[in-house]
């Protein structure tokens, strides 16, 4: 009886530990009831400008998911501009139409790749630029079109935007972006596959199903996922990897 005490009492603490971080940030948040038809979807001025920037460049973008949705998790998405193009292209999933049953939940678009997630400021978590990035762009659109979850949605644990986000960086290395441990779903390995390079392609992890896994690499450092929920530590950025809170540095 006191063998099974001590178990529920552990498994109370870490339950309410996985629940701290996307509670303070629930509490923190100014306002996740804004109506989708009024939040900004503006610019946010983060992306080089294609009429100054001829050279070819990719960018990883995330912000905060819509709602109580952005208390747990990120919303991610990836944007390319060949060089010399005058505009840059965005491709994301969401799930808004899929859960509908209209189709493909790949959505491309044109056009400032750095917009807010419905009232969420973007953050960038890749970038490259030059012939390594026009090179890549190639490997990107192929992988887009290898996704294997295009007419599939699941917020959690996945496949979602950020499983999306996580094929493509898998299949492209180069582009080395570390998405953080708050984007939940990018442990969500396509097929019946239980080991992958992690996305930053700088490491391996292992996921069953996204729901419970190990990740160390370079860029990720050591990340435990239990439930989609990720603890670890990124000796790399000296900075901690906490549900609901993200990355959270220590360094200069």
């Amino acid at each position: 009886m006191r063998r099974a005490l001590r178990i529920l009492r552990g498994t109370l603490v870490v339950f309410v530990a996985m629940l701290t971080g996307p509670a303070a940030v629930a509490v923190s948040a100014q306002d996740r009831s804004n109506d989708w038809r009024t939040a900004s979807r503006e610019s946010a001025q983060m992306a080089p400008d294609p009429a100054t920037t001829p050279e070819a460049v990719i960018q990883v973008y995330g912000a905060r998911a819509f709602r109580w949705r952005g208390a747990f998790a990120v919303h991610t998405w990836i944007a390319v501009k060949p060089e010399m193009a005058s505009h840059y292209t965005t491709y994301e999933v969401v799930g808004w139409g899929v859960r509908r049953g209209y189709g493909n939940a790949i959505r491309v678009r044109r056009g400032a790749p750095d917009r807010y997630w419905f009232g969420a400021e973007p953050e960038i978590y890749g970038d490259l630029r030059g012939p390594e990035a026009e090179a890549a762009i190639v490997k990107i659109e192929q992988a887009i079109a290898d996704y294997p979850y295009r007419s599939s949605y699941t917020t959690w644990p996945g496949p979602n935007s950020n499983t999306f986000v996580a094929h493509v960086l898998r299949q492209v290395p180069e582009v080395g972006a570390d998405l953080p441990p708050h984007a939940i779903g990018k442990d969500f390995l396509p097929g019946p596959a239980l080991a992958a390079t992690t996305p930053s392609g700088t490491g391996a992890q292992l996921s069953f199903f996204g729901l419970l896994g190990v990740a160390v690499g370079v860029e990720e450092g050591l990340e435990v996922n239990v439930l989609g929920l990720n603890f670890g530590f990124d000796p790399n950025d000296l900075a901690l990897r906490l549900p609901g809170f993200g990355k959270v540095g220590f360094g200069d």
